[in-house]
């Protein structure tokens, strides 16, 4: 009788995908998802349309989907030294890094296919809004702020949506000024604040295992004022947005996202102002109500007009 042993089948690759692309942590997405919905709504003063509101919302869930491949390649070497990013697909070497790449390509080019749905203006920002994207995972080597990286990289589709909104058809790269005008710019500034909050909450609930691997976040950068930046983050972020959308005529439902939202700040204080990890990265989780309440203000506002 033979002893020799069959070789195992590969595993299934749609589950290890669908790990990889954190399908079952929408979390992720809808940080994205509710300020550039926001920004669709303030930029066509109301319902966008249903082919601007599927561009936008599967565009997000492609992009960021192919965030976190091209991210878990980067960070593959870092990952396996921390407890909550050990098992992650590439990490634990389920999936390579040649395949990660492969499936990050296809979902980037399904959502480009659907940017050239809109207009030049919007198709020269998605380039911009990839090579950003792509700069975040290695900027956490040489940034003491990489959350910052990110918050430009989580708000670009702000721009984006005032240009598909109210952008024109000349595919000139000056046209791209035109399209976008200053204040969204200034509400991308706004929400990278946002980001910079609830990044730095995530930040916080891996800070001893970054320490010893010798990687830079905000929360090690802000060391013992990090609750106190999280909050002052916060702060900037509703304040401009509320008053960015006052001056652009949003009213009293408007303010009552924002109201939401701040209260909502409030408890997430409750969360991480011991530091713990479970407090912290409940904060992180729970945050894109926080983003969900400022969208629901605008649309219910500009519903009303």
């Amino acid at each position: 009788m033979s002893t020799h042993t069959a070789p195992s089948a590969r595993p299934p690759r749609l589950p290890l995908y669908l790990d990889l692309i954190r399908w079952n942590r929408p979390a992720g997405w809808l940080l994205l998802l509710w300020p550039t919905l926001s920004a669709l709504w303030i930029a066509g003063d109301g319902f966008p349309g249903w082919h601007l509101l599927a561009v936008f919302t599967l565009g997000t869930v492609l992009m960021r989907s192919a965030g976190c491949c091209i991210n878990d390649v980067a960070d593959r070497e870092f990952d396996r030294h921390v407890k909550r990013t050990a098992q992650r697909p590439v990490t634990s070497g389920r999936v390579g890094a040649k395949e990660a790449l492969t499936v990050g390509a296809v979902l980037a080019f399904v959502a480009f296919l659907l940017v050239l749905t809109t207009n030049p203006p919007t198709i020269w920002l998605s380039f911009a809004a990839l090579a950003i994207a792509m700069a975040y995972p290695y900027a956490k080597r040489h940034v003491s702020m990489p959350q910052a990286v990110l918050g430009v990289a989580f708000s670009f589709g702000i721009p984006m949506a005032f240009s598909a909104a109210q952008g024109g058809k000349d595919w000139a790269l000056a046209s791209v000024p035109a399209a976008v005008p200053a204040h969204a710019w200034w509400l991308l500034v706004g929400n990278l604040f946002w980001v910079l909050a609830y990044d730095t909450e995530y930040a916080m609930v891996d800070r001893d295992d970054d320490l010893k691997i010798g990687i830079q976040t905000s929360a090690i950068t802000l060391g013992r004022w990090d609750v106190a930046a999280v909050m002052g983050f916060y702060v900037v972020f509703l304040g401009s947005w509320a008053a960015i959308g006052h001056a652009l005529g949003l009213g009293a439902l408007f303010l009552a996202g924002i109201g939401a939202a701040a209260l909502q700040v409030a408890w997430h204080y409750t969360l991480i102002r011991d530091r713990s990890r479970d407090g912290c990265f409940r904060a992180f989780r729970e945050n894109h109500w926080v983003g969900f309440a400022v969208f629901a203000g605008v649309a219910a506002d500009l519903a009303l007009r």
